[in-house]
This record gives C-alpha cells, sequence and structure tokens, in this order.
C-alpha cells in the first residue's frame, strides 16, 4: 500500500456507496459496492486479512491497485444500481462479466396483435407481450420455431393489421403450401387465430402431448405420399420433443418459472452455474468462469444477478446458493418485490440447487489445472525466478532490451515489457540508436538505457513512466556491465540482469559466476520468452526501417515502378548498388519487370 492509498483510505466516509479499483495505468480493475465505504475499501489493505484471510484472486488484484476513486449514494439500492451501470460501462478485469452480446435467445409473442407473429429476440421489452425461454445448451430456439411452424399454421410476415393498412391482392406462397392460414385476406378470423396461439402458448409453457401427436400424424402422411426427406425432418422434430420430456424433474411444479444460480469458488478462479426451468423441464444449464475478486462470495453473486436480468426475464422463483444480504435492494432493482428468491433448503428446490451446484464444482475442477498451469507460467514463474535469481524484489514488470542492425548501419533497439510474467505489447517501446557510429552493441545499449531512465523521471509516456523491477539484457557479461554501471548510478532501487544466448546463462553485477536455472523450469522459460520477444521487436522494427528506406530511394522517381516492385527489386538485388550494376537482363528475371520497364530502370541509373 503506498502513502497516497494510506492517506485517501483516512478521509473515507461512513457511507453507502461504490468503490472503483484503479492500476498504474489508471484503468479500473475493480467495482464494488459498501454499505459502509470506509469498512469495505480499508478490508482490502488490511494487513493481517491480507496475510490470513485473502484467496489468490483478491491478493493478485490488490497487487495492482495504485489507487481507488468512490461515490457516495443515497442508499444501498442506489449504490447496487450504480456498481451495475459501471461494470457495464468499464468492463474491470476483476469483476464478473456478462456481456449484451452474451443475452439468451427467447420466442416473444405479441398477443395484444390480434394475428400475432412468433420472434427470436435476445432483449426483453416492457410491452406487454409473451417472452418464452430463455433457449440454449442444447435447446435451440430456431428448432422450437421449426416445430411450431410444421404443428400450426401460423404467419410469418411483416404485414401490420390496423385499420389503415391496405390488404395484399392475393394470398402468399405460405397460404398455397398450407403454412399459413391468410389473416391479410381474411380467410381466418381472429378469435380461430386466437385459438391456435394458445396452443402454442401452451406447448411453450410445456405442454408437449399435442405438437407431439400432430407431427407423428404429419411425419406418417409424408411417409405414405413417399416423401421420405420430409418425414425424415419430422422425426427429427419428434426426437427434440423427446429430448424435452426427458427434462422432466417430476417434483418441480409444471406451472412454475424457476432460475437458479450457483457460485463455486476455489480462492483461484470461479464459476457461476445457471439453470433455467420451465414447465417442469431444465431448458438450459450454462457455467460461467468468473474471475470476480469480492470478498463476499454473495456480493459477487448479487452482481451476476443484476447484470443477467438487465437483459433477461424475470421468472417466478431465484434460487440461490448464497444468502444475499441486500436482498430487498435487489429485488427492488429489478422491479419486482414480489418475487420469491430463496437459498432452497428441502424438496424440489434443493435437488435443482444441488444440480447447479454440483455443474459449478465440475466446471471448475475441469479449469483447474488450467488455471494453475497459467499461474505457474505468470505469477508463479516470476515468484521462481525472484528466488532463483536471489532479487530483491519480485519481478512484477520485466522489461527486456536488444539491440539490430546490419553491419553497423541503420542501428535500433527493443525494449519489451512483460507483467507478472506475460506480454503487454501496448507498453512496448522502440530506439532508434543516435551517437553510436558503427557496430558497437555495448555502446548502443549504454544509451538506450540512459534515455529509457531519463524518460522515466519526464513520467510523461504511458510505458516509460512506470519503473521496471528488472531489466534483462540481451547478452553476456560485457553488456551487463556498460548497462549496470548506468542503472545502479541512477536507479539502485532497479535490478539488471543479462541472459547469454548460447548456454541462457544469467549474469548479475558483481558477480563473476553465471547463474544456471534448471532447464524447462518456468522461471527459465519466463526468461527466454522475454529474450526471444526482445529480439524479434527489434529485427522487426530493423526490417521496417530498412524497407521504408529502400522504398524513398531513387527506385520512387522511376516511372511505372510502384511500390510492390520497388519491394521486388530489394528482395532480390538486397541494394541499390547492385540494382545500378544489374544488366536488363538481369532486371527481367525479377517478377513483375517487363522489358520496357527493365529499360527504364537501366536508362535511369545510367543517364541514358
Amino acid at each position: 500500500m503506498n502513502e497516497f492509498i494510506k492517506a485517501k483510505l483516512e478521509t473515507l466516509p461512513h457511507k453507502s456507496g461504490v468503490y472503483l479499483m484503479r492500476d498504474i495505468d489508471g484503468n479500473v480493475i475493480y467495482i464494488g459496492k459498501a454499505k459502509k465505504l470506509k469498512n469495505r475499501v480499508s478490508q482490502y489493505f488490511n494487513k493481517k486479512m491480507r496475510d490470513s484471510g485473502y484467496n489468490l484472486k483478491v491478493k493478485a488484484m490488490v497487487d495492482k491497485i495504485y489507487d481507488f476513486d468512490y461515490f457516495i449514494t443515497l442508499s444501498e439500492l442506489d449504490a447496487l444500481a450504480l456498481e451495475s451501470n459501471l461494470i457495464k460501462k468499464h468492463q474491470p478485469f476483476y469483476n464478473i462479466l456478462l456481456k449484451d452480446g452474451k443475452a439468451f435467445p427467447y420466442i416473444k409473442i405479441d398477443v395484444k396483435n390480434p394475428f400475432p407473429k412468433l420472434e427470436i429476440v435476445r432483449k426483453i421489452k416492457n410491452d406487454r407481450a409473451k417472452y418464452f425461454g430463455p433457449y440454449f445448451a442444447g435447446i435451440s430456439a430456431n428448432e422450437m420455431m421449426k416445430i411450431i411452424q410444421t404443428a400450426f399454421s401460423v404467419r410469418t410476415c411483416n404485414l401490420k393489421f390496423n385499420s389503415k393498412s391496405k390488404p395484399p391482392a392475393r394470398e402468399c406462397l405460405n397460404y398455397l403450401l398450407n403454412l399459413c392460414p391468410a389473416p391479410c385476406t381474411n380467410k381466418i378470423t381472429s378469435e380461430e387465430y386466437s385459438k391456435t396461439i394458445e396452443k402454442i402458448i401452451d406447448f411453450l409453457n410445456g405442454n408437449d402431448n399435442l405438437v407431439e401427436k400432430l407431427l407423428k400424424e404429419k411425419m406418417l402422411k409424408e411417409s405414405e405420399k413417399e416423401n421420405f426427406e420430409k418425414a425424415l425432418e419430422l422425426r427429427n422434430q419428434i426426437k427434440m420433443i423427446q429430448r424435452l420430456k426427458e427434462k422432466v424433474i417430476a417434483q418441480v411444479p409444471q406451472k412454475k418459472e424457476i432460475d437458479v444460480f450457483a457460485y463455486e469458488t476455489n480462492n483461484l478462479s470461479g464459476a457461476i452455474s445457471l439453470l433455467i426451468v420451465r414447465g417442469g423441464k431444465i431448458l438450459g444449464v450454462q457455467t460461467i468462469s468468473t474471475r470476480d475478486a469480492s470478498l463476499d462470495e454473495s456480493e459477487a453473486l448479487s452482481s451476476f444477478i443484476v447484470q443477467y436480468y438487465a437483459n433477461a426475464k424475470l421468472p417466478q422463483v431465484i434460487l440461490i446458493s448464497h444468502n444475499i444480504q441486500n436482498l430487498n435492494e435487489l429485488k427492488q432493482l429489478l422491479n419486482e418485490s414480489g418475487i420469491d428468491i430463496e437459498t432452497g433448503q428441502k424438496g424440489y428446490k434443493k435437488l435443482l440447487l444441488d444440480m447447479a451446484k454440483i455443474n459449478a464444482k465440475e466446471h471448475l475442477g475441469k479449469s483447474l489445472t488450467r488455471d494453475r498451469q497459467k499461474f505457474e507460467k505468470s505469477i508463479g514463474a516470476i515468484l521462481n525466478l525472484q528466488k532463483a535469481l536471489e532479487l530483491k524484489n519480485t519481478p512484477k514488470r520485466m522489461e527486456c532490451y536488444d539491440i539490430s542492425n546490419t553491419q553497423g548501419t541503420n542501428s535500433v533497439a527493443s525494449m519489451v515489457v512483460f507483467i507478472n510474467g506475460e506480454k503487454q505489447t501496448k507498453h512496448y517501446r522502440k530506439f532508434k540508436i543516435k551517437t553510436v557510429e558503427g557496430p558497437n552493441d555495448y555502446e548502443s545499449l549504454k544509451e538506450v538505457i540512459i534515455r529509457r531512465l531519463n524518460e522515466l523521471k519526464k513520467g510523461e509516456d504511458e510505458s516509460f513512466k512506470q519503473k521496471p523491477d528488472l531489466i534483462v539484457i540481451d547478452g553476456g557479461k560485457g553488456q551487463l556491465s556498460v548497462t549496470a554501471d548506468v542503472v545502479l548510478s541512477q536507479r539502485p532501487d532497479i535490478e539488471i540482469i543479462a541472459i547469454a544466448e548460447k548456454f541462457d546463462e544469467i549474469f548479475k553485477p558483481n558477480n563473476s559466476m553465471p547463474y544456471i536455472l534448471k532447464k524447462g523450469s518456468v522461471e527459465l522459460r519466463v526468461l527466454q520468452n522475454i529474450r526471444d520477444e526482445a529480439h524479434r521487436f527489434a529485427n522487426a522494427f530493423h526490417r521496417d526501417l530498412r524497407q521504408k528506406q529502400s522504398l524513398s530511394s531513387p527506385l520512387s522517381n522511376i516511372k511505372g515502378l510502384g511500390t510492390v516492385k520497388q519491394k521486388a527489386l530489394i528482395n532480390q538485388f538486397k541494394t541499390i548498388d547492385n540494382i545500378k550494376s544489374a544488366s536488363i537482363e538481369e532486371l527481367m528475371l525479377v517478377k513483375g519487370i517487363h522489358l520496357n520497364l527493365a529499360k527504364n530502370i537501366y536508362k535511369y541509373f545510367h543517364h541514358i
């Protein structure tokens, strides 16, 4: 905890509100709500709790906090609403996120319309229409629509039915195919059409028997007519209805709409399992990985529920795996004070919650190995590196430098950055060597390090203003010697090492003996990765620079010689001098260079 945060904690009020944790770049990394801001925010920086009570994901988040902001609200309800809006706006890394694009599909029936059509939508509106779903994880909204349109004759067009609309001259093809009853030309009354809609609603509410019977009858007719392709399609639709029947849970009341949320965590990552139960059937099961850094699991769950119902239809019952303290505020925010939200201790409610918990635990079990591997390759690797090289500080921010040139010309350098063992490309920077003549990597590196430390003092550039914990030089003792002198004289709080490419020996200042890390270890791998990345980035910059110079060469003055053909010439002859000395026949060997163009190139360089 820096002194700035320490002073800011003293000024926090004992009021409800929302707090935003920021990293050193000012990015919002976590947003939370609090009944009392001072108590909750201070918890994150409490040393006793940090040493004993933090799980790894909270600790990883706290380690990145450089500053925080807060907003005071009039009530906990306002805090809950503001938190949801800010999470949606900032998309913080350490909050549970459910993006709008992930909203599940519903089937909508606008019962206000005298002849309603069925639509698939992903957003729920307060328009008094009926919404059925959501459908996911094995139950397709599109397939449900096909079943309905096969079993019942309903319109699919976008015609508007009102006194001002002019009816069409004749029915469309769907009427001739018995797919639509043609309400547009008064072939069916609104009352008769409504009876069909009632049957469809009955099916969507869980009564499958009538639809299954209709599809079987149609399948037999198609078979008798030897229309086997259509019969096969109908058989597949019947199989889907049978799959729906398999999802029935006998104890669950058929008329109850139930959503089930279970949250499980292994202290490194988390999972929320969502079960959708409609008509006594489980319509969908979805498990979402999370990295939420809440100090309270019930807060993480309530935050997710608020996000989810921003685009979802509220059921009659919500079952949750953890007691939520601000339950009344949550109900108010959902605009449904009468909704039943409970943990479900017995009967079918306990059965559904146990199913959701098992799904969440299984998801965590499968992802645990992946999460552990990621941790070992990133944060675990730098912790091992600190121990193996006897570094004073954990090398959270590592910067590696490399030089690239062609026989001393166009010398450039690269700075690549790894944070917590992972590359951060937006922090990469390039240098053109300004003061060094000829192929002198030692002096070139020295120039770059001096310029880097000067930029650190200025504190203007997003990347340069951040102090590295460890500087890595691509090279051996010589490269380390000239650069270490600069670093130790100006910033002794920054550690520096060099890694030699041939045997991966690591050198530290004032120590003639190299450190040899175990081959294949994660700590050696992270050093190899940052060195290779610096080498790649430097070479890419040098290559781009050479190419730009070649394209701004005399070749651009030759009529008919575009950039593509200029590149082809450079790739073939390497230098302008070689192109000058080439014959017309040699020039014509390059792809795209025909006789007249080869003559133009030859004449240009020989002043003919």
